[in-house]
């Protein structure tokens, strides 16, 4: 690991090592609630059934995983989850839902064989990675052939106003976070992270480049959020 990675490897954990007790609520009060919507949305064009078999990366403390549940009627989902503390809170949240299971570990490294997954889902994490190739050529590697790759992900904003409307927003988030968690820190480094991110196209060759085909992306409110859609063929 050069030093640049071993950097962010270590500011990441800190972030959600701060964040996680109000993870939850803060992507609520971020989002008004539409980031579920979002997320609604991925598994609805998913079209997942009972015997689907999910893997779901960067889980945080489950959404993706119950919404998946409720959409396939309970089809399989294995969440990785590289917090310990994001751990303890969805398993207690999911607590009901039998056909959820949680593994601590990183997107470059998943404790699972190759061809094991009809899905790969990961929402709002590829950015925060340490190295998405290796990621993608992981998520690659454990899709069945034939086997679906999923990536929900702050992106760029198309309308002009809207731009401009959402850059001076993106400013009020860290006084947000100052306010609910009492430390701005994490949420600097969100507004500089997505900033920094790819765009929808560039996302896109990158998913191509690690083997991926027939990709496509959809843009949510106007691009603020995109889903990235490829398969393993």
């Amino acid at each position: 690991m050069n030093l640049y990675n071993d950097q962010k490897t270590k500011l990441v954990n800190s972030v959600f090592n701060k964040v996680y007790k109000k993870y939850d609520l803060m992507n609520d009060l971020m989002s008004f609630g539409v980031h579920r919507l979002w997320k609604k949305n991925m598994i609805d064009w998913m079209k997942p059934n009972s015997n689907s078999f999910l893997i779901d990366v960067a889980s945080g403390t489950g959404d993706l995983a119950k919404a998946f549940s409720i959409k396939s009627n309970k089809g399989r989902v294995f969440c990785v989850e590289p917090n310990k503390e994001m751990i303890k809170i969805g398993k207690d949240r999911l607590k009901n839902f039998e056909n959820i299971k949680w593994h601590c570990a990183h997107a470059e490294k998943l404790p699972f064989k190759d061809n094991t997954f009809d899905f790969y889902t990961i929402s709002y994490g590829i950015r925060n990675v340490t190295d998405i190739n290796l990621c993608l050529k992981e998520a690659h590697r454990v899709l069945k052939r034939g086997g679906r790759f999923m990536c929900l992900e702050f992106s760029k904003v198309e309308n002009e106003i809207l731009k401009k409307i959402y850059k001076q927003y993106s400013k009020l988030i860290p006084v947000l976070g100052k306010y609910v968690v009492g430390d701005d820190l994490p949420y600097n480094y969100l507004v500089n992270s997505i900033e920094k991110f790819y765009d929808q196209k560039e996302m896109f060759n990158l998913i191509k480049k690690n083997g991926f085909s027939n990709i496509e992306f959809r843009n949510l409110s106007s691009g603020i959020s995109a889903i990235h859609s490829g398969w393993k063929i």
